[in-house]
């Protein structure tokens, strides 16, 4: 529990002094945010934040990294590979955001890397992901991960190396680009996603204390070094705070494709290695709704030529309703933490023993 105080701790002081050097910085040289033609159009506030400092995920990133390594020397403790390999997938990730951060910048457009190009950097570091986190076995011969689907646990028959790869790179995929798509608004992918990486810490602190290596009885978790995912997700967490300080309405910096990427890949991880793959959709529901409405608002306008929504994502069809910017980032926190809070019932409620 000390290792997860101090991984939240030092990751909020580091983000929260960090932060102000990094709008400083990225003034200084020019690296504004660029907006969407159509969102300065048809919205004032969106034009008065055309630069501003973006690739504030690069604050999150080495704060969190930081921090995780903080928590380990402070207690003389080995990094785990499981925590280890969640880190390399939001590093490896938030590079790939930083370099379409950067594209834009230096073209001065709303888009940086190519589409293709941007999918083929997340199936990379994906794949590199995949293979490790089925290897790698400890004294008690558990892996990261299993090649098997999971919801509350591991459920099913093995899907194969195969298969497990190409699930594993629609979770990365899906959810890196998810949070991408749910920032937009100061501040509403860094409450969506802290709210997602509270209940990680949660459910790795439950799954320690009912490990089946310490107890083997009902209910129990074959889940190789939950402590230390709690650890990443609180780590994260806390650099996710204090970043928020800073990118709360009226932003002063954006995370930019740097950071919504790298938290992205952080929940995919934690997801895949705590075993609870398909909780994270409930988990983090609201950025499956707003990736939802990008995936009906592209498919209905194919077929029909009509739009379901004013604009897409979900957020800004608000917007354009007239709803003020404070006004939708505070609902959807609370969709946010709805959403995590339903996700943390299940987990607990299928863990109770049943009547004997």
């Amino acid at each position: 529990m000390t290792n997860i105080i101090i991984a939240g701790a030092v990751g909020l002081i580091l983000s929260m002094l960090g932060t102000p050097l990094a709008i400083r910085l990225f003034s200084r040289r020019g690296y504004g945010q660029e907006i969407r033609e159509e969102l300065a159009a048809s919205s004032s506030g969106h034009q008065g934040k055309r630069g501003t400092p973006t690739m504030g995920g690069t604050v999150i990133v080495l704060a969190a990294l930081f921090a995780y390594g903080a928590s380990h020397l402070a207690r003389f403790e080995p990094p785990t590979v499981s925590g280890m390999l969640v880190l390399f997938l939001m590093t490896g990730l938030g590079a790939v955001g930083f370099l379409d951060d950067f594209i834009k910048i230096y073209k001065q457009r709303s888009l940086g890397l190519r589409s293709g190009a941007k999918a083929l950097g997340q199936l990379v570091v994906g794949a590199v992901f995949a293979f490790l986190v089925v290897r790698q076995p400890n004294v008690y011969g558990i892996t990261p991960a299993e090649p098997r689907v999971s919801f509350l646990r591991d459920i099913g028959p093995s899907i194969g190396i195969v298969g497990f790869t190409i699930w594993v790179l629609i979770m990365i995929v899906g959810f890196s680009n998810a949070v991408n798509l749910t920032d937009g608004l100061d501040g509403l992918a860094s409450g969506a996603t802290g709210a997602v990486l509270a209940a990680y810490v949660l459910i790795g602190n439950w799954q320690l204390r009912n490990n089946c290596i310490d107890q083997l009885g009902p209910n129990c978790y074959w889940v190789r070094d939950p402590l230390d995912l709690a650890v990443v997700a609180a780590a994260v967490l806390g650099a996710l705070i204090g970043f928020l300080w800073w990118n709360a309405p009226p932003a002063k910096i954006f995370m930019g494709d740097t950071g919504s990427l790298a938290l992205g890949g952080v929940l995919a991880g934690l997801a895949i290695a705590t075993r609870t793959q398909l909780l994270l959709i409930i988990l983090a529901g609201l950025c499956v709704i707003i990736t939802l409405s990008v995936i009906i608002q592209v498919g209905f306008f194919k077929m029909t030529g009509k739009r379901v929504f004013r604009m897409a994502p979900l957020q800004h069809h608000f917007e354009l309703k007239g709803w003020a910017e404070t006004t939708i980032v505070v609902r959807f926190w609370l969709i946010a933490m709805l959403c995590a809070a339903l996700g943390l019932g299940l987990f607990y409620v299928e863990w109770m023993p049943g009547p004997s």
